[in-house]
């Protein structure tokens, strides 16, 4: 009965007054003002297929020649990855553990195909090649005459997977270069063997490289995206037409430095003034002025001063705004987008800084190790047991165990360092915070940190050195004292 009149009172109300009940959301309204807005209802891949590429090339134009887009991704990519996300092996086997980190640490200097970086060189690239392109190819080649880990790293610049290679064959798709099979599971990648933009060469020859050989990053921002977007789209236009305004700013003050004047002589009036008269190439005489001369004018004639109009007062902050929109389409604090500190404070800065880095450290976790890192090691591990470089008996029946890592991105350094510190002190002090997960925020693992700190006490006690920051020559000379005291007061 309930449902029979809410249907009877909704079909009232669309009858009486569907119109109003539409138009609630202004947003969706179509009127003369909204008509034309936002209409496209493309799902996420149909809107990449004719745009990318040229998204992508436009992205990179930016960046090589915009210094506000370089600058912004020169300091994504530090705070990003700095000096490398360092896996650390949750192990209770200390020995295996320290095995397993040499080795790794060994075969980074070795994991890139072209042998032109590390493997923490390689995250700076893949996290460049993200905010310029949108997306980055990792493929694995395992290569058994490697004295190493037989594994190697080729990244590879999304150019290489066509977008507009789309097709059906035998029950299965092929949408942007990707090969899914009829459950929508990637199975394949249609590579260009040759970079489409280099010169020489047939571009257009593919390879069919099966899905568990390549790593495709992207940041995927709609359900079911199956191709990354560059990271500058949404500035792109700002930025460029930025640019063009400051270009014509750069001519207007170049012409105004230009000190011109403009003599008015009577109609039929031949004569000129000063003694270094000169003609253009269209007849007309020009005048030059000396520093200090005095020139008299014939009668009826009189000069006019150019006066450029100037760019009003409204420029610096007009600039600025734009600029503070760039940054926030980019993800970086207007500071690090422009070097610009001027009525910056400690707390303002930490501010937009603490907001800052909440947001890289989702990409790091949620992105770079997800999907770049984490895969790399699991690999890495398999081919290191495989290839007998380490030996771990029960390894493939246990790979979870051996594949627990933590990774730890570089610390962040703060404005003043100090306050950081003592705030952490007082955290370990009153039992908020371990030691362990100090270090780890630092980017150090404690157990590496208290075998240095115990080589450092034993070498200075070597050398007969005490220093204020060890307490134990304190505790041994000040303890025994008030023991003594208090022995001597209970014979007393």
């Amino acid at each position: 009965m309930f449902k029979k009149l809410l249907r009877k009172t909704g079909l009232a109300l669309l009858k009486a007054g569907g119109s109003r009940v539409s138009a609630r959301y202004e947003g969706a309204a179509t009127g003369r003002r909204m008509g034309a807005w936002g209409n496209s209802q493309s799902g996420p891949n149909a809107e990449l297929l004719g745009n990318l590429p040229l998204l992508r090339s436009r992205s990179r134009e930016v960046v090589r020649n915009n210094p506000h887009a370089a600058s912004a991704v020169e300091s994504f990519v530090a705070n990003m990855v700095g000096t490398g996300i360092v896996p650390r092996w949750r192990l209770n086997d200390a020995d295996l553990k320290e095995r397993i980190q040499n080795l790794w640490l060994a075969w980074t200097n070795h994991s890139d195909f072209y042998q032109q970086q590390d493997f923490y060189g390689s995250q700076s690239l893949v996290t460049r090649s993200l905010m310029e392109s949108g997306e980055v190819l990792i493929r694995f080649h395992v290569n058994k005459k490697h004295s190493n880990v037989p594994l190697r790293l080729q990244v590879l610049e999304a150019d290489h997977l066509d977008t507009s290679f789309n097709e059906e064959r035998d029950g299965k798709t092929i949408r942007m270069g990707i090969e899914f099979n009829r459950h929508g599971q990637r199975i394949a990648y249609h590579l260009n063997k040759k970079h489409p933009g280099e010169v020489g060469g047939d571009s257009s020859i593919r390879v069919r490289v099966p899905a568990n050989q390549i790593l495709h990053i992207y940041r995927v921002l709609r359900p079911g995206q199956i191709r990354g977007v560059p990271w500058l789209s949404s500035i792109l236009v700002r930025l460029h037409e930025l640019d063009q305004y400051e270009d014509a700013e750069l001519v207007r003050k170049k012409s105004a430095a230009l000190f011109a004047a403009f003599v008015t002589k009577p109609i039929n009036d031949t004569d000129s003034i000063g003694s270094n008269e000169g003609k253009d190439e269209n007849g007309t005489p020009i005048s030059g002025i000396q520093a200090g001369a005095v020139h008299y004018l014939d009668p009826g004639e009189a000069i006019d001063f150019a006066q450029p109009a100037d760019v009003g007062s409204n420029y610096e902050a007009w600039l600025k705004q734009q600029l503070r929109s760039v940054a926030s389409g980019i993800g970086v604090t207007y500071e690090q987008l422009t070097g610009d500190l001027h009525g910056v404070n400690y707390s303002s800065i930490r501010a937009g800084l603490l907001e800052f880095r909440r947001r890289i450290e989702a990409l790091q976790h949620n992105l770079m190790v997800f999907q770049f890192c984490r895969p790399v090691v699991e690999r890495w591990l398999d081919l290191a047991v495989a290839s007998g470089q380490l030996n771990i008996p029960d390894y493939f029946n246990n790979k979870t165990h051996y594949q627990s890592i933590e990774w730890r991105p570089p610390a962040w350094d703060w404005v003043d360092p100090l306050k950081d510190i003592k705030a952490q002190q007082l955290e370990v002090q009153s039992g908020f915070k371990s030691r362990s997960q100090v270090a780890a925020d630092r980017g150090q693992d404690i157990e590496d940190l208290d075998k240095q700190i115990a080589e450092d006490k034993r070498r200075a006690e070597s050398y007969g050195l005490h220093f204020d920051s060890d307490p134990t020559p304190l505790v041994e000379t000040v303890v025994p004292q008030q023991t003594k005291q208090s022995t001597q007061e209970i014979t007393e």
